[in-house]
């Protein structure tokens, strides 16, 4: 497997809208090895009130309004110390069947005690990438609607036997999704 470059890259099509060099603060866009992609407008908060176990066996099991609530900012979402959430990438990627992709998190961020947690992307799937970001700093800390939020690095390697399916779960997703 090859690390892919801001070259081949940007020769892939496979990031829209495609941000050819980096801008912004925290930036965003095509870096030499990676691409750092923007913070959508939905977030998604548990709510801590209800007792209920989140099962991931059993995701049906989630009720909106009751254990989850969905939220929109224009600007900025504040995130509370010591907590979690689902936001989702502005970008949408299209995975060609031999590259497979990593979300890492954005060392701006990170310095302040943010995390995005590290999500592979599979070679074949399409759409905007649900982000679960964790607060571990003690002081809440805003993250920016539109500028960037986490680094994708991109490899390729052979193409695959069973790339992800046209009909799978999390094929053609956009803003917040939820486990299903």
């Amino acid at each position: 497997m090859t690390v892919l470059s801001d070259i081949e890259i940007a020769s892939e099509n496979m990031i829209s809208p495609f941000v050819g060099e980096k801008t912004g603060s925290p930036s965003y866009g095509s870096s030499s090895y990676g691409y750092d992609i923007r913070l959508g407008e939905e977030f998604v908060v548990y709510n801590n009130g209800r007792p209920h176990v989140l099962n991931p066996s059993r995701p049906e099991e989630l009720v909106e309004d009751k254990d989850y609530i969905r939220q929109q900012a224009d600007t900025y979402y504040r995130l509370p110390s010591k907590s979690f959430i689902l936001a989702h990438s502005q970008e949408t990627l299209t995975m060609p069947d031999d590259v497979v992709a990593m979300v890492k998190d954005k060392s701006t961020y990170a310095r302040l005690g943010v995390t995005v947690q590290n999500t592979v992307i599979e070679p074949g799937w399409s759409g905007q990438i649900t982000l679960e970001i964790t607060n571990h700093n003690s002081r809440p800390v805003l993250l920016l609607v539109g500028l960037g939020i986490a680094q994708v690095m991109f490899w390729r390697g052979k193409q695959c036997q069973s790339p992800y399916r046209s009909d799978g779960k999390y094929q053609h997703q956009t803003g917040v999704v939820m486990p299903r």
